[in-house]
């Protein structure tokens, strides 16, 4: 393929004007391998679009021998619809842009005979895989979810990885995955025999059948004839051999990606496919792209020299014509839940003073743990948020149990309260007894909890069954009289050691330290529970009122907003945007808090122990270069772990950014006296128009 001898068209020109440069040349390099490496914002998407128009327009190559794929739909249905803005009529007819599970689908349809397939196969999604491997494991011992899980992802990573069932054991480096290994041959036999594929098989079947196969190899090759990857470093072997299995001959394609954005090693990535890439493709062609369209030069300066201590196949430098800014902001706090306070009653603070949207600010983190603490500060600030990449507080199983006890200790007739605690922790009470229970609550229009309490109930079920259902009942009502006879909050805690809650989360978990954290998110349930009583005095209806009516508003309070956030609608357009660094790629906001800026934390005591402290640089320059305008970056001095206050040491990535451009508060040996009084003005300042 060359370069096109006729000028090219206005439309055409018009688009590339538009671009810088480097842009240019990664649009009109055509006639081999080529490599785009795209800097954070530095206007990638545009690249990838202008150069399908270019290909089809001025190249005069039909669109259905293009294909372009990235990672999620989103991104596939982004880019098609800026494509098709670009082209006229039927000229985008038959242009494949997808996601890479997407074209490996049509593959398989294309080629079911050969692989073996009737028409009409299924796929299975996720939860059909759980249920699959439940049936095969359940044949070896009772599994609980977290062993299903571990399995399905050791092989997920094995299809990834090209590795098939009768390889597997071989592959196998622990008990774990020699059990994993065993499951894996009968998984993938019942798939067959079920005529199913997997999400995984949609990548590995059609990698397997290009090699094994010349003839539907060669026919692949006539259907396509150049190709554009979106998101080149987050490739996993599979999806390499994919791409270089098609294009070898060839060698007419362009891939786009960032080295230093590549951040997903843990679910199959490969960010050594950039080396790969070079020595399969000698004649690849390198055009960096390092403007940046997103950041102040402050912001760009950090991130830079962040990642420079990272080794780099491929040098780049990010620079931006939007001025330096605001400097960075490191704040130190006394504890996590200062950190929280400190990030949730800024950002309220800023919103009125700059008269900025919700939706303006990001809150980044490490670790969805961290998200707990923070999520009830902004409940408390009356801050709207959406949680992103991870399970919302009262999403969690452990909280809904504890939250259906506090609704039963304040309402009994609470039915669906009833129905998920009476058997949490077990209690032997099965779903027969259960079902005869309802029936006969229903017939004499009563509450569950007052059904089991009912001469006339012995009638209907056994001896054993009345009896236990008495006991559960008889233990909520002798919490319920502790928490009127004094301490409520006490009562609670109590209730939850004395059915020794923790016992039966360690039972139904495959991980103590999994264990731990769930009955930690019980604790911190109800100390937000005593906060809210003492934070919230006025609301109680006479001042005569217990400690038992404070604690039954507080607790219908917390009823409420689990309610509430069940029945958010989904357009959360304005709201506070809660997220991991790995959930954040990709987007940008205009203010960037950066939480838990600590060894162990960022970067995780995992990867230091296992010698991978250059993907958290990396993960920590993700988080940096999502930030338009302002950064602000915090860490405390201590944090709660299993149950204790632990030290702190401030996260090494602090001292690898440039001293010159970071603003310190909260720590004495960096903080210029200057500005902390300055600040302390300017927080006077916005109290009193908050007040006004």
């Amino acid at each position: 393929m060359s370069m096109p001898s006729s000028p090219i068209s206005p439309t055409i020109a018009q688009r590339l004007r538009k671009l810088n440069p480097r842009q240019q040349e990664a649009v009109r390099y055509i006639d081999g391998p080529c490599l785009v490496l795209a800097g954070a914002g530095s206007g990638k998407t545009s690249v990838i679009t202008t150069k399908i128009a270019y290909l089809i327009q001025e190249c005069g190559m039909s669109a259905r021998r293009i294909a372009a794929v990235t990672f999620t739909n989103k991104a596939a249905r982004e880019m098609k619809e800026r494509v098709s803005g670009m082209l006229k009529g039927r000229e985008g007819h038959g242009l494949t842009v997808s996601t890479f599970h997407t074209l490996g689908l049509n593959i398989i349809r294309g080629e079911l005979k050969a692989l073996g397939y009737k028409p009409g196969f299924s796929l299975f999604d996720p939860e059909d895989v759980k249920a699959l491997l439940r049936d095969l494991m359940n044949k070896d011992a009772q599994v609980d979810a977290d062993q299903i899980n571990q399995v399905q992802s050791i092989i997920s990573n094995w299809k990834n990885d090209l590795v098939q069932p009768g390889q597997a054991l071989s592959h196998a480096s622990s008990e774990d995955e020699q059990f994993a290994a065993r499951v894996y041959e009968a998984y993938v036999r019942h798939l067959k025999a079920y005529n199913a594929v997997d999400f995984d098989d949609l990548i590995l079947l059609p990698v397997v059948l290009l090699r094994d196969n010349p003839e539907a190899l060669e026919r692949w090759r006539r259907k396509i004839h150049y190709m554009l990857v979106d998101e080149y470093q987050d490739t996993n072997t599979s999806q390499y051999m994919l791409v270089r299995m098609l294009m070898s001959e060839r060698q007419t394609f362009t891939v786009v990606g960032d080295d230093d954005q590549s951040i997903y090693a843990w679910r199959g990535a490969r960010p050594e496919n950039l080396v790969t890439l070079g020595e399969d493709f000698p004649r690849l062609n390198v055009v960096k792209l390092e403007q940046n369209y997103r950041s102040t030069g402050t912001i760009l300066r950090a991130a830079n020299t962040l990642i420079a201590n990272n080794p780099h196949v491929y040098d780049k430098t990010l620079w931006s014509e939007m001025g330096m800014g605001d400097p960075i902001r490191i704040v130190v706090t006394r504890h996590e839940e200062a950190e929280t306070e400190r990030v949730a009653s800024e950002i309220l603070t800023r919103r009125i003073k700059q008269k900025a949207a919700w939706r303006d600010f990001a809150v980044l983190y490490r670790g969805n743990f961290q998200a707990r603490l923070l999520e009830l500060k902004l409940q408390h600030y009356q801050i709207p948020y959406k949680l992103s990449g991870g399970t919302s507080f009262f999403s969690r199983g452990e909280i809904k149990d504890a939250m259906a006890y506090l609704r039963l200790l304040i309402n009994p007739a609470d039915d669906n309260a009833f129905l998920r605690i009476v058997n949490v922790p077990r209690r032997e009470i099965g779903p027969n007894t259960l079902e005869k229970l309802a029936n006969y609550a229903t017939d004499r229009s009563v509450s569950l909890f007052s059904a089991c309490q009912e001469m006339g109930l012995a009638e209907q079920l056994p001896a054993r069954a009345v009896e236990r259902l008495g006991r559960f009942t008889h233990f909520i009502e002798g919490v319920r009289r502790r928490m009127d006879g004094g301490d409520a909050i006490a009562a609670i805690r109590d209730m939850m050691r004395e059915m020794d809650y923790e016992a039966w989360l360690y039972q139904n978990t495959s991980a103590p330290t999994i264990a731990e954290k769930r009955m930690g998110n019980v604790w911190i349930l109800i100390d937000q529970l005593e906060k809210s009583m003492k934070a919230d005095p006025d609301e109680s209806t006479a001042s005569e009122d217990t400690e038992t009516d404070s604690v039954d508003a507080a607790i219908s309070r917390l009823v409420l907003r689990d309610i509430l956030e069940q029945q958010a609608e989904e357009d959360d357009s304005d709201r506070v945007q809660l997220l991991t660094m790995h959930a954040s790629k990709g987007l940008e906001f205009p203010h960037v808090y950066l939480m838990g800026l600590e060894e162990e934390l960022l970067p995780h005591r995992n990867a230091i122990e296992a010698g991978t402290v250059e993907e958290e640089r990396r993960l920590a320059y993700v988080g940096i270069t999502r930030a338009r305008q302002t950064l602000t970056m915090t860490l405390a001095r201590q944090r709660k772990a299993f149950g204790e206050l632990m030290d702190c040491t401030p996260s090494r990535f602090l001292d690898e950014l440039p001293p010159e451009d970071l603003e310190w508060e909260g720590r004495a040996d960096r903080e210029d006296p200057e500005r902390k009084q300055e600040r302390g003005k300017s927080a006077i300042a916005g109290l009193r128009s908050l007040l006004d």
